[in-house]
């Protein structure tokens, strides 16, 4: 993925159910994350069309994966197996041996997905969230999507 992508990324990211968007998946935004996570995101083209996406990166010590999506008719073609298995490639080859990824609640085909991909659910971590207020916003500790 490089940052030219943005636009049909975020257009099928819009249109699939179950993604969460938010100000740090704009143009900006997406083009720091590939900087700092150099040849790990991956998009998948038919003919001129992005069919398929995931952003993949790490902290030093463990990976995630972000907005794997495949468009409706590429679905359980495997495009979203082998986007996800393209990531955690990048992922090892960087020396990250643990990947993790968050599903909405109540987005079940995509817990469907990953359960029979070989993830498993963690039960004993909850994730707490603050958002960070920018240039001078002041912080109302609401959560937002994202």
């Amino acid at each position: 993925m490089a940052p030219s992508d943005h636009a049909g990324a975020h257009a099928l990211w819009r249109s699939s159910e179950g993604i969460g968007l938010s100000a740090a998946d704009g143009p900006d935004a997406v083009a720091r994350y590939l900087a700092r996570n150099p040849g790990m995101s991956f998009v998948a083209c038919a003919g001129e069309d992005i069919v398929g996406t995931v952003l993949c990166g790490h902290d030093g010590r463990r990976g995630y994966l972000h907005h794997l999506a495949v468009a409706p008719a590429w679905r359980r073609s495997g495009l979203g197996r082998a986007l996800a298995e393209r990531g955690l490639e990048a992922l090892r080859r960087e020396g990250i041996d643990r990947c993790h990824l968050f599903v909405k609640r109540g987005n079940q085909p995509a817990a469907d997905f990953w359960a029979r991909t070989g993830w498993f659910e963690r039960a004993d971590l909850r994730m707490f969230s603050r958002d960070l207020p920018l240039s001078g916003t002041r912080d109302t500790g609401s959560s937002g999507d994202g």
